[in-house]
């Protein structure tokens, strides 16, 4: 996290949905920033790199699997005093996600909406942006 005066993180992040669950990572005990949560697998954009490709390197470093970098719009943003994020909604991908980076996680796992609730989720915006998510795509056929 910045000290005062630094830029902001720039963070980006995968909503990864398979038609009814949302993969979330779990980060573990020993991690500096937000230990012991559940998160979107994702992480910080690198110096001279598009938001879209550090998604895509992200998730193969951290999941193992490939996805094309995304061309439109986040499906949301939150912004704090130390970072900015992008949430991309992501439902195709190559390969099978597994825990790549387990110096970061410590477990990964699929959750239906109404599990989500028991979690100990990393922002508290996230059941509010989790909860729209799932409404867009309950309507679609």
């Amino acid at each position: 996290i910045p000290v005062q005066g630094s830029p902001k993180a720039r963070i980006v992040t995968a909503f990864l949905w398979d038609g009814d669950r949302v993969l979330l990572v779990h980060r573990s005990a020993r991690r500096r920033w937000y230990p012991d949560v559940w998160d979107l697998p994702g992480g910080h954009v690198e110096p001279g790199e598009m938001p879209g490709e550090a998604l895509a390197r992200e998730l193969r470093e951290e999941l193992g699997i490939g996805i094309a970098a995304p061309s439109g719009p986040p499906m949301h943003e939150v912004h704090s005093n130390t970072f900015d994020m992008q949430i991309w909604l992501v439902e195709a991908w190559t390969g099978v996600p597994v825990n790549a980076a387990p110096d970061e996680h410590d477990a990964i796992g699929w959750f239906a909406p109404d599990e989500l609730a028991e979690l100990r989720l990393v922002h508290d915006d996230f059941p509010a942006i989790f909860g729209k998510a799932f409404a867009g795509h309950r309507a679609s056929p």
